[in-house]
């Protein structure tokens, strides 16, 4: 994908988002002026994805310090105009992250800041091929046959992250070795992130796809048209249990029933170590609209609530493999999450 989700423009010196809204009728950037304009693009999934918030975050410091410098503000609105970026999506470690890594630089001036945040950026792209080269050997290990049907679910690809993606990282990886025959992307209910976005980026890199119903999903794996499963994640805690997309968890049994592997691929800075397990990892619970209307339109009677949590948790009895930058651990097999972002 040669299409960046998020970049620091150097023309405008501003941050500039690819508003993943309007995909895949229009492609159409943001460029963010405030704190404000940032945490309601991260607020309306204009800028989504764990690792690609994980830079908004940083680069979100960036827009606070020049906001405050315009406005003349004092130390504390500008410490509170960066918690307002760190805390506008509670799931996903990696916007949290991405302002702790670069807040300590404040005391040196906006050009360190900045530079830590587009270093933060080059990382995350680093990482994310390092994991599909290491997560595709793990596969190929395990699965005999020569060409791998893989079914992923909402998206972990270049929209997701500073660059090439997680999940779909290993699917390019696939492709590029020639041991790709086809993907089953779902399409990710309400908000269709595998329609208009996985399917997106697998067309513009000429992979062979499928788009099929979320509720497809589980025939399809215990049907035995799919050899694996490959997901991202928006946090991983330290027993192995991973959050991500609402549904994830219902591929996770299908993949178990089934006896093939479900394998969820991140950078090592969604592996949140201070969570012991998912049962501390709070659920974004989003507008019941989204659910109970589509494109605009009322769907269901008026008087009917929708319940939209965005995310849900994958046991790590369930998870075949974790793969990150620094290797494959495969809890399944009671592997836990070790070591630090910082080593």
């Amino acid at each position: 994908m040669s299409v960046h989700a998020i970049i620091w423009d150097d023309a405008s010196d501003r941050l500039v988002l690819l508003d993943q809204t309007l995909l895949p009728g229009e492609t159409v950037y943001r460029t963010i002026e405030t704190t404000d304009d940032l945490v309601r693009a991260i607020e309306v999934l204009a800028v989504r994805g764990a690792p690609a918030l994980g830079v908004a975050g940083a680069m979100g410091v960036v827009v606070a310090m020049d906001e405050a410098r315009r406005q003349g503000w004092d130390e504390a609105s500008l410490q509170h105009a960066i918690d307002r970026v760190r805390a506008a999506r509670p799931t996903a470690v990696n916007l949290a992250w991405g302002v702790d890594q670069v807040r300590p630089v404040l005391p040196q001036g906006r050009a360190a800041v900045l530079a830590a945040a587009r270093q933060l950026a080059a990382d995350d792209e680093a990482a994310n091929r390092e994991l599909s080269r290491s997560g595709v050997d793990w596969l190929l290990d395990r699965v005999d046959r020569r060409r791998l049907r893989v079914l992923t679910h909402c998206n972990a690809g270049a929209l997701a992250t500073a660059g090439w993606g997680t999940a779909l990282g290993l699917v390019r990886e696939l492709h590029a070795r020639g041991r790709l025959e086809v993907v089953y992307a779902d399409e990710t209910r309400p908000l269709l992130q595998g329609a208009r976005l996985t399917a997106y980026e697998l067309a513009a890199d000429g992979i062979p796809h499928l788009l099929q119903s979320d509720g497809a999903a589980a025939s399809t794996i215990v049907r035995g048209r799919v050899d694996c499963a490959i997901v991202g994640a928006d946090r991983i805690a330290a027993n192995g249990d991973a959050a991500n997309k609402i549904g994830t968890l219902g591929v996770a049994l299908a993949c178990a029933d089934a006896g093939i592997p479900f394998v969820v691929a991140a950078p090592w800075s969604t592996v949140d170590l201070a969570t012991a397990s998912g049962d501390d990892i709070e659920i974004e619970e989003r507008a019941g609209e989204e659910v109970t209307t589509y494109a605009g339109t009322r769907v269901a009677p008026l008087v009917t609530e929708g319940f939209n949590p965005a995310f849900d948790v994958t046991p790590a009895r369930l998870v075949s493999a974790i793969v990150t930058e620094r290797g494959v651990v495969e809890p399944a097999r009671g592997e836990a999450m070790t070591g630090s972002p910082g080593e």
